[in-house]
């Protein structure tokens, strides 16, 4: 008897080889799926959570990166556990999946489906078949939760500086549950968007435009931070900022990238015209900023990347090369405008504190032109659009809204006004850095006297409040002035920059020359004193002894 015909397959891809390879399984678009993943992942934790802890004032740099890595952890959770049902399930209502978990291994081992995208022409017959991809339920739940738990740092974006944590511990998953949810089926669990046509290639509806808008509601029922906050507000880590921008960049090639769902020439579009927008974007912000503000700033170049993302998702896969340079010029001027100009000109933009601005960086940049990818489709598919954004700009103010107002009744949304003065060491009981002042108290017991004079303190107790306008000297620098801290001009400079921040000022332009400047041995960079500074140095010395 003749032997079988060799198989001209190679064994590392035939089907059947063991139980963990079934016959519908793509080795290579699963991979693909769970890197995609992973780096989508990596966008918030470390990336956003690096982000967010950098470019806050340094007083809140631990409660602005808890708020991110609280969000993403409580998130997975939540969605493996009811939430992933709810957005990719089988239907409860039109625009609502039916809840559930996904954590049984007979469900997660199966081939990976959407079972409600099927589309049927009016008579009934199928037109288009249900989403069906060539990997496992395990790829898929874990490649969506990414992207949820990514739409609720970005909201908290609205909100750093003064949100209570508790309440925002009981608004990410209220929140994911009534508004999240809602959009994702509707667009693109099989919901009545998804069946009537309107397109979001990557969320440019269901993550960014719902994270704008709720994150602007948010801030608006929260209330703003503190005057001072407001008023000043760098960031404490600028370095380190780009470190969590550079991670959410490039991890957008998972964010695009991963939408086909398979590894294909539209994932590869995808990737590509990602990085063309957000670079073209980044290069517009800071040539504007050159043009009106007469300096190139890095926050701002952040802004315009972040915009040129969050422009070209809805049609990274669908678009040309040349396609994504002109979103990128569009998503890295008009934002900059609304932030810019409009904001500072509207009434209500000004109340409603939005922290980072993510009204503009995303609310706006994600439903301008909806990424471009309406071009050339006609006037119905464009009325299409302008529907579905507007059903889930509405659902948004009303829901995230009503959850602010519920959890309100049980926890104060705001922080009180003596942790608002503090920050992190009064709601943490921890600090970013090893230093002292920037609006928290000082306390001897914690921080220690060694070789330091400070101002005296009242009666009243030990922890006082540090005055903004004393220098605090250490004997050591008195006596060796070649050690003094080098940042007293860069001190100085703060407060005439212009403010990229969405609900902050850009300061009052009159920063003293040594406002919060404590000076120390090893502190900063030694340079020369000029003979006549170290007289004056010396008087404020005496004066504060």
């Amino acid at each position: 008897m003749a032997a079988p015909p060799p198989n001209p397959v190679p064994v590392a891809y035939q089907a059947g080889t063991s139980a963990a390879v079934p016959d519908w399984l793509n080795k290579g678009d699963n991979a693909w799926q769970m890197i995609s993943a992973t780096l989508v992942g990596l966008q918030s934790m470390p990336g956003l959570v690096i982000l967010y802890g950098s470019i806050v004032k340094k007083k809140w740099a631990v409660n602005s990166a808890f708020m991110a890595l609280y969000a993403f952890a409580a998130v997975i959770i939540c969605w493996v556990t009811w939430a992933y049902k709810m957005s990719f399930g089988d239907k409860l209502l039109p625009f609502w999946g039916k809840a559930g978990p996904a954590l049984g291994q007979k469900f997660l081992i199966n081939q990976a489906v959407l079972p409600e995208t099927a589309h049927y022409y009016k008579n009934g017959n199928l037109e288009t078949a249900m989403v069906a991809a060539f990997y496992p339920m395990a790829s898929m739940v874990w490649f969506q939760c990414v992207f949820a738990a990514i739409t609720l740092v970005l909201l908290g974006g609205s909100v750093l500086g003064r949100m209570n944590f508790r309440a925002w511990m009981m608004f990410v998953p209220l929140w994911l549950t009534f508004s999240y949810t809602v959009g994702a089926f509707s667009l693109w669990g099989g919901g009545f968007l998804f069946q009537w046509g309107v397109m979001d290639y990557s969320g440019g509806y269901v993550i960014h435009l719902s994270s704008g808008i709720a994150g602007f509601t948010t801030a608006f029922w929260v209330g703003p931070r503190s005057t001072k906050d407001r008023e000043r507000f760098p960031p404490n880590n600028v370095l380190l900022m780009l470190a969590g921008a550079g991670l959410l960049w490039l991890g957008w090639a998972g964010f695009n990238g991963g939408d086909p769902y398979t590894a294909n020439t539209d994932s590869s579009m995808a990737v590509l015209n990602t990085n063309i927008c957000a670079a073209t974007s980044l290069l517009v912000w800071t040539c504007l900023d050159v043009i009106f503000f007469k300096k190139p700033s890095v926050i701002g170049a952040v802004q315009g990347m972040i915009t040129g993302l969050v422009c070209i998702t809805p049609g990274a896969g669908l678009v040309q090369g040349w396609a994504a340079i002109v979103m990128g010029i569009l998503s890295g001027s008009v934002p900059w405008f609304t932030m810019m100009i409009v904001h500072k000109r509207w009434t209500l933009l000004q109340k409603v504190d939005d922290t980072l601005g993510v009204f503009h960086t995303h609310a706006v940049a994600g439903h301008e032109l909806q990424g471009g990818s309406l071009w050339g489709s006609g006037g119905v598919q464009i009325g299409k659009q302008l529907v579905g954004g507007a059903f889930i700009i509405v659902w948004n103010l009303v829901v995230t809204s009503i959850i602010c107002i519920v959890v309100g009744l049980v926890i104060p949304l705001r922080m009180p006004e003596e942790e608002l003065l503090i920050g992190d060491d009064a709601v943490h009981g921890e600090e970013a850095y090893a230093l002292w002042g920037d609006g928290e108290k000082y306390d001897s017991t914690k921080h220690g006297t060694d070789n330091t004079t400070h101002h005296k303190t009242s009666p009243s107790g030990a922890t006082q409040v540090v005055r903004r306008d004393v220098v605090v000297l250490s004997s050591a620098s008195v006596t060796s002035p070649l050690l003094l801290c080098s940042s007293v001009g860069s001190r100085a400079e703060w407060g005439k920059g212009h403010d990229h921040g969405g609900g902050g000022g850009g300061g009052d332009g009159h920063a003293s020359l040594f406002t919060d400047l404590a000076v120390s041995t090893g502190l900063r960079s030694a340079i020369p004193i000029p003979p006549l500074r170290l007289l004056i140095l010396a008087g404020l010395f005496r004066r504060v002894r």
